[in-house]
């Protein structure tokens, strides 16, 4: 007796443009559900950028802050206060804020996020940072990530060149140097600059108000515990977080609060369903194709699980076949839209064997909506 696998692979193998088809359907879905959970990742992954570069243990903010492109500002004075609390080694204030970028030999305007914070204070794990803050110190000085999106100018090679200029809030502005960060869904383009320069770009300022408190702290300290200390020590008009907690939650507004994470996993399960009519439909047809070979396998005294391993074998074989050529695609459209939207789009294991499972379960499910056919496979009715 023949194993189901073997004799599933035939049937397959017999109608050449029927496989194609089915292997083709099976392939789109798993690019759909690659390419949207991929989209999905890139936006939290870089929704974060700038939260794990953050030189810190433990976050203040304002309680009505939603995300980091809408901060809402708190006193300096919860920044003197936490400094006291037990575990504290030191505290930065940053200011944010959008500013208006104009570059030599570019009549557009745009909008770019800008960061000031205390130069004398290591307070971004960017090496290039820390290397160039001295830079900031002098005069109205800025560093510019390069990679920002490329309507904001070709920051290295000019800078590279000589010296380069800027108009900041229709101020002129030197460009001390360069680091890089990446973009984001809401974050085209970034700026560091000293608080003292952030406060003449932003005169209407108040300077005793700030948007982000970053917190470091002494070797040892336990950032739970210190959180709880300085919650405990601050009115309730600011927030406290540990790192991890200011990043969990900058991806949940993303993922629940915005529509786009409900937009990607809404791709997925459209994914899922594309390719799983696709399969079934192409199994439902092979079944009533070979209606009367498995009637005869069940009058030589096969089991209905037997008939039925064989249609789950196809739907097996079809997982395989669409999804190979499937994920070798994924990886070139990847590529592309990573060079098209400087989103961190990878595929990581986790991500690739997530869609594996979703293409073996898709097909299954379309094999056991076929099996409803296969059921019916009555030999007395066939050769009655």
């Amino acid at each position: 007796m023949q194993s189901p696998f073997t004799l599933a692979w035939r049937q397959l193998s017999r109608e050449r443009l029927r496989l194609l088809v089915a292997v083709s359907g099976t392939g789109f879905a798993v690019i759909l559900m690659l390419m949207q959970l991929g989209f999905r990742d890139a936006l939290f992954q870089s929704s974060v950028r700038f939260h794990v570069r953050l030189n810190g243990d433990v976050v203040i903010l304002n309680p009505k802050s939603q995300f980091l492109v809408q901060l809402k500002s708190f006193t300096r004075r919860r920044l003197d206060q936490a400094r006291a609390v037990p575990g504290v080694e030191s505290v930065c204030g940053f200011y944010f804020s959008l500013g208006v970028w104009k570059y030599p030999r570019m009549k557009v305007l745009k909008q770019i996020i800008v960061l000031g914070f205390d130069p004398r204070i290591d307070a971004i794990k960017i090496p290039e940072v820390s290397a160039q803050l001295a830079g900031l110190k002098l005069g109205e000085a800025v560093l510019v990530d390069r990679a920002s999106r490329p309507e904001y100018g070709a920051l290295a090679k000019d800078l590279a060149e000589g010296t380069l200029d800027v108009e900041l809030n229709d101020r002129k502005t030197r460009v001390a140097g360069t680091f890089v960060l990446g973009t984001s869904f809401g974050i085209d383009g970034t700026v560091l600059t000293s608080d003292v320069n952030f406060l003449r770009l932003f005169p209407a300022r108040n300077p005793g108000l700030v948007d982000i408190g970053l917190v470091r702290l002494a070797p040892g300290a336990d950032p739970a515990k210190v959180r709880d200390r300085i919650a405990a020590t601050l009115p309730k008009d600011v927030l406290v977080l540990t790192m991890d907690e200011y990043m969990a939650r900058e991806i949940a507004f993303w993922n629940a609060i915005t529509p786009i994470g409900y937009v990607f996993n809404l791709g997925v399960v459209i994914g899922l369903v594309v390719g799983g009519i696709i399969v079934s439909q192409i199994l439902f047809a092979d079944v009533s194709d070979h209606m009367t070979e498995y009637a005869t396998l069940k009058a030589m005294g096969h089991k209905s699980s037997y008939l039925y391993g064989i249609v789950l074998c196809q739907s097996i074989i079809l997982a395989l076949l669409g999804y190979l050529p499937g994920l070798a695609l994924s990886a070139v459209v990847y590529h592309a839209a990573e060079a098209a939207t400087q989103l961190p789009m990878t595929l990581t294991a986790p991500l690739c064997l997530s869609v594996f499972v979703l293409t073996l379960v898709m097909c299954c499910l379309a094999g056991m909506m076929a099996l409803h056919k296969l059921r019916r496979a009555d030999p007395a009715e066939i050769f009655g």
